[in-house]
């Protein structure tokens, strides 16, 4: 089971270690990919060039963006994820990254649990 907590601003955040330090990672919900990570991760991460997506943005707006495979530390194992990256310092994990996961979130006790699932 992963924890994180709901920050003062109604964000569900959990920290993970990558590369030897921590960092804070936001679940965005509205967002259906893997995830969107730091440039500055790049290289730590074993990226590799997949390809061109197209995004939705929430207001409306699509930007197109380069994908990597990525070797991403999460829930005690490494696994491979689609990530797209950028200049800010900001981790978010989408849902499709989640789907194997129960998600809840608390916004009274300003809690958050990520537990894995499995389906027989």
């Amino acid at each position: 089971m992963i924890y994180g907590m709901v920050s003062a601003d109604g964000v569900p955040t959990i920290t993970l270690l990558i590369d030897s330090q921590d960092w804070e990672a936001t679940i965005d919900t509205g967002f259906n990919g893997d995830l969107e990570l730091p440039e500055t991760l790049r290289n730590s991460l074993n990226a590799h060039y997949v390809g061109r997506v197209t995004s939705a943005l929430a207001g409306g707006q699509t930007i197109e963006e380069d994908v990597y495979l990525v070797d991403f530390p999460f829930d005690g194992k490494v696994i491979q994820a689609e990530a797209t990256f950028v200049a800010n310092h900001q981790i978010l994990i989408g849902t499709h990254l989640l789907r194997e996961y129960r998600l809840q979130i608390n916004f009274v006790s300003q809690t958050v649990g990520l537990e894995r699932v499995t389906i027989s």
